[in-house]
This record gives C-alpha cells, sequence and structure tokens, in this order.
C-alpha cells in the first residue's frame, strides 16, 4: 500500500502529506484550488527542511507528491483518505466522484469528526471498503487515530487501514461508529459548553482555558482547541450532533454562531477566542 490519495490541501491533509511522505508513502493530493495545493505543497517542504535540520531523513517533496484537481489523478491509488468540510452535501459528492474513479481494490477513509460512517458509506458501491480515520491536529505530532468501523466495514479494511496508520507511525484506536465518535461525542460538548461559559459572562476565555491547564493538567484548555480545530468545524461538527441525536445538551452556543459568521475562525483566519495575526 505505497500509494495514497489525500482529499484536501487544508490543515489536516497537509500534516497527512508530510507524515505519509516522510515515512516512504508516494501521495496523491487534491484539492478544489490550485492556491491551495501550492501552499500545502510550500508548507510540507518547509517542514521536511526542518526535520532535516534535526536530522530527520525524509524524501524530497517534488518526487513524491502528485497534486491538482482533478479526481482522475486517483484512479490508481491503494487508499484514499479524505479531509473535507464537515459538510454532508459535500462529503456525499465527493465519495460518489471517488466511487467512479477509484479501482474497486481502494479502500476509503473518512477524516471526520462527527458525520457517521456508515452514512458516507452508503453514497459508494463498496460500504465494506469505507471506514473512520479520525486523526487529531497536528498531524505530524498526534500519534494515535481514532478508527472507525461503519455497519458493512470489513476486517480486512480494518486490517489494511491499522497497516497503513503503522506504517506512518500512528496507532490506531476501534471504536464503532456513532455520532461524533468517542473523542468529539465528548470534546464538542466540552467546547460548547466552555463557551457558553464567555458567553454568559461566568469567565473569560483566557480564564476558562486556565483552569483546564493549571487544575486538569491539559496542555491546552478548550477554547485554545477550538481556535486550533476551527469554530467553523466546531460549529458544523457540533450541529451534527445536534441532528443525529436530538438532544438539546448539544445546542450550538448563540456566541459560536456569530464569531463563525464574523469570519472568527480561530487560527486559520488570524481571530478566535484569542488573536494570531
Amino acid at each position: 500500500m505505497s500509494r495514497v490519495g489525500v482529499i484536501g490541501a487544508g490543515v489536516m491533509g497537509t500534516g497527512m502529506t508530510q507524515s505519509l511522505v516522510e515515512h516512504g508513502h508516494d501521495v496523491v493530493l487534491v484539492d478544489r484550488t490550485d492556491e491551495a495545493l501550492e501552499r500545502a505543497l510550500a508548507e510540507a517542504e518547509n517542514y521536511r527542511r526542518f526535520g532535516s535540520l534535526l536530522g530527520r531523513v525524509a524524501p524530497e517533496i517534488e518526487g513524491k507528491v502528485t497534486s491538482g484537481t482533478d479526481f482522475e489523478l486517483l484512479s490508481d491509488v491503494d487508499f484514499v483518505i479524505e479531509n473535507v468540510t464537515e459538510d454532508w452535501a459535500v462529503k456525499q459528492e465527493v465519495y460518489r466522484t471517488l466511487d467512479q474513479v477509484c479501482p474497486p481494490r481502494c479502500a476509503f477513509a473518512a477524516n471526520t469528526s462527527a458525520i457517521p460512517i456508515t452514512r458516507i458509506a452508503g453514497a459508494t458501491s463498496r460500504p465494506d471498503r469505507v471506514l473512520g480515520m479520525h486523526f487529531m491536529n497536528p498531524v505530524p505530532m498526534k500519534r494515535s487515530v481514532e478508527v472507525i468501523k461503519g455497519w458493512h466495514t470489513s476486517e480486512e479494511t480494518i486490517t489494511e487501514a491499522m497497516e497503513l496508520l503503522s506504517s506512518f507511525g500512528k496507532e490506531g484506536i476501534l471504536v464503532k461508529d456513532s455520532p461524533g465518535f468517542v473523542s468529539n461525542r465528548v470534546l464538542m460538548l466540552t467546547v460548547n459548553e466552555a463557551v457558553y461559559l464567555v458567553h454568559d459572562g461566568v469567565a473569560s476565555a483566557e480564564d476558562v482555558d486556565k483552569l483546564f491547564r493549571s487544575c486538569f493538567g491539559h496542555p491546552m484548555g478548550p477554547l485554545e482547541t477550538a481556535d486550533l480545530i476551527g469554530l467553523d468545524t466546531i460549529l458544523l461538527s457540533v450541529e451534527v450532533l445536534h441532528e443525529s441525536f436530538a438532544d438539546s445538551k448539544y445546542r450550538p452556543c448563540p456566541l459560536l454562531k456569530q464569531m463563525v459568521d464574523a469570519g472568527l475562525h480561530g487560527r486559520k483566519s488570524g481571530q478566535g477566542f484569542y488573536t494570531y495575526r
């Protein structure tokens, strides 16, 4: 399994490309825009050069990554990891296209934080070859990956996924399919409640995060984590949980919605609960 397709050249897709190339895989990177691809390749090359200064040896990006906006580039890959936005309409169309262009042997892994894997698999003619791989950010620094088994996911597919993860330094932790899985069913509820604390004037963002760091030993507080993930992604994930469980505890905080509407998406926009300019 040496040729891996990566869909999405954002933060997650870029980090994934860096890790795969560093461990000897060929990558086919696909995104909607040439600008996103150029930025991702530049960041991946910078990561490689920085790693070489620290003694890590990695192949040249230019010889290991094929990039473009055409899904047909994925016609001969062995495995695809998808990283598009947490919007079901967008994901559904992506999987319908992948199903048409990728070879029958190819398995699909959805890097989703909330959308059920069984629903995603239903958009393809190969539901047994679809599973979830929920990577954490930043990908090169996080060793564990939440692996999600859909209703139809075969044991063969799970084995292949675990072997692929191991080949680039990751450990897969297998969980069952449920909206939010394990990590985000807890994390998104925590982040949303932390936003409510700021919204209700109980504490500032700085003090909420300080309490989590100092009292519980967390390296980052929930609102710092939200800025790192992206507040737009947080909102989409909470909305999926709210819709899936029909439980008011997942009702998105009005402040979260307002900040996303204002374009305050966290680190990637330069402003969220904190300023990064």
